[in-house]
């Protein structure tokens, strides 16, 4: 992978993060950090599961991957509120 591509990861995982975040009801209690973070682990999962499911490279913009990739963030911010939540 190329730093481009690093950077444009990184980024997008950002965005993910964040509307990840906001697709789950109610107040988290993790950071931002957390959140940014989350996002680029689902972004590069979702990117990989797109792919494998063979939906990653279509004809304009790439809704089921972006779906995968927010859904996958979504469900990361939650495991994460709900750990912290327990201690």
């Amino acid at each position: 992978m190329e730093i481009s591509g690093i950077i444009s990861a990184i980024l997008i995982g950002i965005i993910i993060g964040v509307l990840g975040r906001l697709v789950v009801p109610g107040r988290q209690h993790i950071g931002i950090l957390l959140t940014i973070l989350v996002g680029i682990v689902a972004a590069l999962l979702g990117s990989a599961l797109a792919a494998g499911f063979g939906v990653a490279n279509t004809n304009g913009i790439d809704w089921i991957e972006w779906l995968i990739q927010i859904g996958l963030a979504a469900l990361g911010v939650a495991a994460l509120d709900r750990s912290r939540v327990r201690r």
